[in-house]
């Protein structure tokens, strides 16, 4: 199948590590020119160094924090003025923190909104004009899986990640007549530094080792393992591509099974 990516410019956010550099690496095998973005220019070069060396593509990025209306605007248009054009937008965020309801207070309420909700609004709104220009624009949304079933302990990202497939399902209508299509991927347990970080906190809390968490949390996966990065941004790349031409407002899990909801 040829996907359509070859010299698209791509941006992916939150793309040093985890599954934006997976994504972002997918992309560039693809031949696509991808621009990475996190808070870290140090790690951002390292991770674009990598990424040169396993696909043989130019990659470039840009350090920005996501929470910063300035940064984001600087960002697009660093990105569409180096490259003439913005294809695809995907937007990916670290995960808030763990936490429930009673424990939460508002400057964490706050965090949260502006770093994962807030930051797509932003971004789409910045890259809107060049996607619309590019007659093909594409925007993925990053979320989670509790969007269909809420996680114990991560009041946070169950309400603001589950906000990103309302803002989707409700900016698909609204940029079909520009040939814009916009979906949001759901990732359940891939094995990625947040996934052990969360799977240590469970195990304090429990009293068990993190390898008994993850032996746990396996049994439940109906593929019986985590999943790797590189499964999600498979799919993240086919929803981002012109090989999808019809699939648009749509949310999906890559969870190995995991979510039994229809």
């Amino acid at each position: 199948m040829n996907l359509g990516l070859e010299n698209k410019v791509v941006l992916v956010t939150a793309a040093s590590k985890g599954l934006g550099r997976a994504m972002a690496t997918c992309f560039a095998a693809e031949g696509a020119t991808v621009v990475l973005a996190s808070r870290s220019a140090e790690s951002l070069a390292a991770t674009a160094a990598e990424i040169r060396e396993e696909t043989g593509r130019e990659v470039f990025w840009q350090a920005a924090d996501l929470a910063s209306a300035e940064d984001i605007r600087t960002l697009v248009a660093a990105t569409a003025e180096r490259h003439g054009a913005l294809h695809v937008l995907i937007n990916n965020t670290g995960g808030p923190p763990a936490g429930n309801f009673a424990a939460t207070a508002d400057a964490a309420w706050q965090a949260a909104f502006e770093g994962v909700l807030l930051s797509a609004v932003r971004c789409i709104r910045e890259a809107l004009p060049h996607l619309r220009r590019s007659g093909c624009g594409r925007i993925l949304n990053v979320a989670s899986s509790s969007f269909k079933q809420p996680l114990d302990n991560l009041i946070l990202s169950n309400t603001f990640r589950t906000a990103l497939v309302g803002l989707a399902k409700s900016l698909a209508t609204e940029l079909a007549p520009d040939g814009i299509l916009i979906n949001t991927l759901g990732p359940g347990r891939i094995a990625t530094d947040r996934l052990a970080s969360l799977d240590r906190m469970r195990a304090e809390r429990q009293g068990v080792s993190p390898d008994e968490v993850r032996r746990l949390a396996e049994g439940q996966i109906p593929l019986g393992r985590y999943g790797e990065p590189s499964e999600f941004a498979r799919m993240a790349v086919f929803l981002a591509s012109a090989a999808n031409s019809y699939v648009t407002g749509q949310a999906f899990l890559v969870d190995g099974g995991l979510v039994k909801a229809i």
